[in-house]
């Protein structure tokens, strides 16, 4: 039996269903997936990855900045447990980062350094094809009992499916062009909460919320929004102002 609370399950999956509409924002739905799974088991934090056209893994998401930084790390580095999981197809479940034997000693030292314990990686599979892994830290040692595991696989390919849910995307050639557009919209997106961080003197975490709220409460896409920041970081009202 799951020990992942059942009513917030069940909130989880409604909102993932609640976004699969019509020309949906994809940065906006996967920074929704990874802080509402982060918010299912305290003291856990989660990334995620995507498979550009050329089969290379990127950063997508992250519940935080500082798994944001991990996630860069592995990909810099080509190891860690996303990598594994991506390449494998196959989750990575309870892996013990202080395990002197661990197959990513660069990874495990740099994660230990941050504080985290315990990763385990679920890839984002479309039929045989894994386009992506989502992936949990956790700051001690957190063992994912096999229900628990089916819900977080569950998880992974709710987001997965979200990602393919437009009637465009028919051929691998439309899903490479549409995993590259969102890459090229993280890339804005970062470089917005850079600029309105600075501007405003606040972290990039709350950057990244204000950027957010602006975005849904001017109904604008949140790579539209990022754009117009990069270009004038002051010139945006409702956003410069402390």
């Amino acid at each position: 039996m799951t020990t992942i609370p059942v009513e917030r399950l069940a909130d989880l999956f409604v909102e993932i269903a609640d976004t699969l509409v019509d020309d949906f924002d994809v940065i906006d739905f996967l920074h929704v997936v990874t802080v509402r799974t982060a918010a299912l088991v305290g003291g856990s934090t989660v990334g995620l990855v995507l498979a550009d056209q050329h089969q290379q893994l990127r950063f997508m998401a992250a519940s935080n900045e500082a798994t944001k930084m991990l996630e860069l790390f592995q990909l810099q580095n080509d190891e860690g447990p996303c990598l594994e999981c991506f390449r494998t197809g196959d989750p990575v479940l309870n892996a013990d980062l202080h395990d002197q034997d661990t197959p990513w000693p660069r990874f495990a030292a740099h994660a230990t350094g941050q504080g985290f314990r315990t990763v385990h990686a679920f890839p984002m599979r479309l039929r045989s094809e894994v386009i992506g892994a989502l992936n949990l830290f956790g700051n001690d040692e957190w063992h994912l009992a096999e229900a628990d595991a089916h819900v977080f696989q569950a998880l992974a390919d709710a987001a997965t499916i979200g990602l393919m849910q437009e009637r465009a995307v028919r051929r691998a050639e439309v899903l490479a062009e549409q995993l590259q557009s969102a890459l090229n919209s993280r890339i804005v997106i970062e470089q917005a909460k850079g600029a309105l961080a600075q501007i405003r003197g606040i972290d990039v975490d709350l950057a990244f919320e204000v950027l957010r709220a602006h975005a849904r409460a001017t109904n604008q896409r949140l790579s539209d929004l990022a754009a117009r920041v990069v270009k004038d970081p002051a010139g945006i009202q409702g956003l410069s102002q402390s």
